[in-house]
């Protein structure tokens, strides 16, 4: 799927310099520290809410909890993350904020290496490696 780019300073942005509460850790949340006048997901616990059809139009009727599900690269270098609604499975890509918890931020970059999705001991016999 190809994404639009969106020009921030389209008169329907209506979430610039807005707080808010996370609807999954509770904390308050507001743009300061975020490195943007932006702010689409927590700092803390990087969850989203599914709000958006295009950034910042604030037209989703889902209302659903995004989960930060992975990040990636993106070619400038820039870390984005991958967030997936609980309620319609809907996919987004958010980019870090510069005060995003970096050991959450981590651990979702890790996750593929320290859960693989087969059995570790199945490359050992696929090349031919034993202890015997």
């Amino acid at each position: 799927m190809k994404y639009k780019r969106f020009n921030y300073e389209n008169e329907n942005i209506n979430n610039l310099d807005e707080s808010f509460v996370c609807m999954v850790c509770g904390r308050n949340v507001t743009y300061v520290g975020a490195g943007s006048r932006h702010r689409n997901h927590c700092p803390h616990c990087l969850s989203s809410v599914h709000l958006d059809n295009v950034p910042g139009d604030r037209s989703a009727n889902c209302g659903g909890i995004m989960d930060a599900i992975g990040v990636w690269v993106r070619k400038n270098g820039e870390w984005a993350i991958i967030h997936r609604c609980r309620s319609c499975g809907h996919l987004s890509s958010n980019r870090i904020a510069s005060d995003d918890n970096p050991v959450k931020l981590l651990s979702i970059a890790l996750k593929p290496l320290a859960l693989p999705p087969f059995p570790l001991d199945g490359i050992e016999n696929m090349i031919g490696f034993s202890d015997k």
